[in-house]
């Protein structure tokens, strides 16, 4: 709870921050994005790549300088993951589907000299970090929402926080489009993207169908159903999800702004 509200102050300081950016800045990027979305936590603990989901989003980019840029980011791709397709607890027998919503401010920093449409500085790789909000429900391979039912005897809030970071490549196709290509991964601040966490309920605590807790009924109330408990201290109390995603954008030049930098304007508009 104290590190989801941290991470809310967080968020909206920070875009308090850069809204002055992106009101007064000149060179602006709108991009659209398409890719693969995956996520790692109590059925699949490890493996990236794995059970993938396809997810889309839109940014908003501002170049602070040719190393410097800030993005706002909404995200929204599927999860899933079944003990069937997975090495961990094939036994166990549990599932999720999920639609996630993720907004993100993102900072990124280009290793070389990067401007869209130059035909110098036209590609660099580049790491990024940041904070996002997302909000997400969980549910059965049926569609049945998971969460109502509470199926550890708990009730749980369907939105956290979390810090993305990665690495990717941006390259220059023309005077006003770029491509890049990103692998984004989250921390989220919440281990029930999957509906899973701790231990088996007691029957009278389940509101609904308790073969949603237990589809195959091998299992007695206080046994461990997540990883919450067990592997906490090496990290992996919380839901991980990644997303591998091409965006293309394309790049507008506003109006010059008299309080802008003339030294900064001056190497903005020598490439284009």
């Amino acid at each position: 709870m104290k590190n989801n509200r941290l991470l809310t102050f967080i968020l909206l300081f920070s875009a308090l921050l850069i809204m002055p950016l992106f009101a007064n800045s000149q060179i602006i990027e709108v991009g659209a994005t398409g890719g693969l979305s995956y996520y790692i936590g109590d059925i699949n603990p490890k493996s990236h790549f794995s059970q993938n989901k396809f997810g889309w989003g839109a940014s908003l980019r501002y170049y602070q300088n040719s190393r410097w840029a800030f993005r706002f980011q909404y995200s929204n791709f599927g999860l899933s993951a079944s003990d069937a397709k997975s090495n961990y607890r094939p036994e166990r027998g549990l599932s999720f589907q999920n639609n996630v919503n993720d907004f993100a401010i993102i900072a990124e920093f280009n290793f070389f000299d990067y401007w869209t449409g130059s035909r110098r500085n036209f590609i660099t790789p580049y790491i990024f970090g940041g904070v996002s909000f997302l909000t997400f429900n969980p549910k059965a391979s049926d569609g049945t929402a998971l969460q109502p039912i509470r199926t550890e005897g708990i009730e749980y809030k369907l939105h956290s926080m979390s810090i993305p970071f990665g690495i990717g490549v941006k390259y220059s196709l023309f005077k006003r489009v770029g491509v890049t290509l990103e692998w984004r991964i989250h921390k989220s601040f919440t281990d029930y993207i999957d509906d899973i966490h701790g231990v088996y309920p007691e029957v009278s605590e389940v509101l609904g169908d308790y073969s949603y807790s237990d589809p195959t009924g091998n299992y007695e109330p206080g046994m461990q159903r997540g990883n919450g408990t067990t592997i906490s201290k090496i990290g992996y109390n919380s839901d991980w999800y990644g997303i591998l995603g091409l965006t293309i954008s394309y790049k507008f030049i506003l109006p010059k702004s008299e309080k802008c930098n003339v030294g900064l304007n001056e190497k903005f508009y020598r490439y284009y």
